[in-house]
């Protein structure tokens, strides 16, 4: 599975499961560590919990067995580390404090015109 057809899934398995703000992130210029970063809220830990558990199930469904998952047990932040997708579930006062997706989708790299740094 491609990562654009990973990350298809993932943001079509949590608009089923009624996840809200799901926004994605591509990440492949700014970093080495995946393609694509998910981000997504549930209204409570219960819900957060639902959606991590659903989420890994249609992952191993489609032969993505290999997840690391961070954060379960509270429920107020999960990471699902799925190779090319990183997917971070969160409350929402949670997510607002946190606000990793301004951090990351803000990101304006960097080049060096002569010996001067450019935005």
């Amino acid at each position: 599975m491609s990562p654009d057809e990973l990350k298809a899934l993932i943001e079509q398995s949590l608009d089923a499961d009624k996840a809200e703000d799901i926004v994605s992130i591509k990440l492949d210029d700014q970093t080495g560590l995946a393609d694509y970063m998910i981000v997504a809220s549930g209204t409570s830990s219960r819900h957060v919990s639902a959606l991590t558990d659903k989420t890994l199930k249609r992952l191993a469904l489609n032969g993505i067995k290999s997840v690391g998952v961070e954060g379960k047990e509270r429920s107020d932040w999960v990471a699902i580390d799925a190779g090319d997708i990183i997917i971070h579930l969160f409350r929402p006062e949670v997510r607002s404090f946190y606000n990793i997706e301004k951090m990351w989708g803000s990101f304006q790299p960097f080049e060096v015109v002569g010996d001067q740094l450019q935005a």
